[in-house]
């Protein structure tokens, strides 16, 4: 029994590994993903991210054909990998925040089963772990024969494992952070983009007084940034606004947070920001996660958005503003 679960078990997490340093590899990650997942700040380097699906390509190797000592050190190194993926899928899953990870190459949205799927890979690292001592330490689980016992105990566990990377998600399936959506509505797209009233849904200002997005837009139009300060990617929205305020001063842009007003991303002074803690302004307007921009029109009626994605956010920018000055902004901050 132990010979056959120190060959399965070390077998089917190489496999793991190696399968998902290839959908990276074929998909790669940016680091807006990463900051989303909650990863370290000093995490967050280009080469780290160019270097993570090679590293766990060569661990998967590591675990298939090192054995003893050599084996149960790729092995503590997989439990600790393993167990740090679960810690970070599990903060962001209790924070429904919408977020998605790109665990395997296409970005999904991490939900319980992500959780669920994190925890029995880590399980599987603990057991590899348990008994890839027992290989011999050059050539390891390859090396050292696979009786058929190990073969029925390894497509078991390989069953368990594919039946949760590959469960489908209960509601949308793939997500795509910066997808474009509908943009700016010019004369050329009315009948294209459908202009529905701006909804008087209350909304709180940071001075603690209430008012609602109807009455906020009479004779202004206003540009809502909807962010959380437990969304990585939003840092970079919240960073930029005072940009877009520079290059857009007809407009008012608002930082719009689900969160009260003692938010350590609060503007208590004009234009202060906005909160909705209980997120009828997202359910209202359409949009799912953050960060999100949408555009209300003057004339109270929607102007365009909602975006959703920190790139989509700004070249939604560069779209309003290109509406109102019929050219592309020039700035130094515009990402490609």
């Amino acid at each position: 029994m132990l010979h056959a679960l120190s060959i399965a078990l070390p077998l089917v997490l190489a496999a793991v590994l190696i399968a998902s340093a290839v959908a990276k590899l074929r998909t790669p990650d940016d680091l807006s993903g990463w900051a989303d997942l909650g990863v370290p700040r000093a995490l967050r380097r280009e080469w780290l991210r160019r270097a993570h699906p090679w590293a766990e390509g060569a661990l998967g190797a590591s675990l298939a054909v090192l054995g003893s000592w050599l084996g149960l050190l790729a092995a503590l190194v997989a439990v600790a990998l393993m167990a740090s993926y679960t810690v970070l899928v599990a903060r962001v899953a209790a924070r429904s925040t919408d977020a998605s990870c790109a665990c395997f190459g296409t970005r999904r949205r991490v939900t319980g089963v992500t959780v669920a799927r994190n925890v029995w890979l880590t399980a599987l690292a603990a057991g590899a772990a348990a008994v890839i001592w027992a290989t011999p330490v050059l050539g390891g689980a390859v090396a050292a024969g696979i009786p058929q016992f190990a073969w029925l105990i390894a497509l078991a566990v390989a069953a368990v494992t594919t039946a949760f990377i590959l469960w489908p998600d209960a509601e949308e399936g793939e997500v795509n952070a910066s997808s474009d959506g509908p943009v700016v509505s010019t004369a050329e797209d009315d009948l294209d983009y459908i202009r529905t009233r701006t909804p008087a849904v209350p909304v709180t200002l940071a001075d603690g007084t209430s008012s609602t997005l109807r009455s906020l837009t009479q004779g202004r139009p206003l540009l809502l940034l909807a962010v959380s300060s437990f969304c990585g990617s939003c840092e970079a929205v919240v960073e930029r606004r005072e940009t877009y305020r520079r290059l857009m001063p007809e407009v008012d842009v608002r930082l719009l947070l689900t969160e009260p007003v003692t938010s350590h991303w609060t503007e208590p002074d004009e234009p202060q920001s906005l909160h909705d803690e209980d997120d009828y302004v997202g359910e209202s307007l359409g949009y799912r996660g953050t960060p999100s921009a949408v555009l209300l029109g003057a004339d109270g009626l929607l102007a365009g958005g909602p975006v959703t994605g920190d790139r989509a956010v700004d070249r939604f920018v560069d779209d309003i503003y290109e509406s109102l000055h019929g050219e592309r902004p020039l700035r130094d901050d515009a990402l490609a």
